[in-house]
């Protein structure tokens, strides 16, 4: 069961592309942070996700708001895809332990292994806001994020 708005973001220490851990509470008190996991880097929804995100960047990257995003691959296939991609954003890897993040955040497939299309909203203070939460076929509506982060 995905985490609801209202409750506190769960912390989490990820590795991303560039091997540097990056810690949901750095954002702490300086930024409102999109918490996005995607399952797999390379597939097509999630490559179409991600590129949407990268086209709109300074909606989801700003003096306001950081974007993570977070799958179940590791930091080197990560680092490549961003490379193809051209996402200059962090790229979480939630490999090792497999799914730590993703299961905080009640997100993870255990049948599948890798993280359901989930979203959330976390606010300065460390409090989710909004949330959505897709089945693995299903992208999301980045113009639902902008609506949700306009309300901060």
């Amino acid at each position: 069961m995905a985490i609801e708005a209202g409750s506190q973001a769960p912390d989490f220490a990820l590795r991303n592309q560039h091997g540097e851990t990056v810690r949901l509470s750095d954002f702490r008190g300086e930024k409102n942070v999109v918490v996005l996991f995607y399952p797999f880097a390379f597939t097509g929804v999630c490559t179409g996700e991600l590129c949407a995100l990268r086209d709109e960047l300074p909606t989801f990257v700003n003096d306001d708001v950081q974007l993570l995003a977070i799958s179940n691959d590791s930091p080197f296939a990560l680092r490549v895809f961003a490379e193809q991609e051209g996402l200059d954003y962090p790229l979480l890897s939630d490999f090792w332990p497999h799914g730590e993040a993703s299961r905080a955040y009640g997100v993870f497939d255990e049948e599948k292994g890798c993280a359901l299309r989930g979203t959330f909203i976390v606010d300065k203070a460390g409090t989710v806001r909004w949330t959505v939460v897709n089945g693995l076929p299903d992208a999301r509506d980045l113009g639902e994020y902008a609506k949700a982060l306009a309300t901060l």
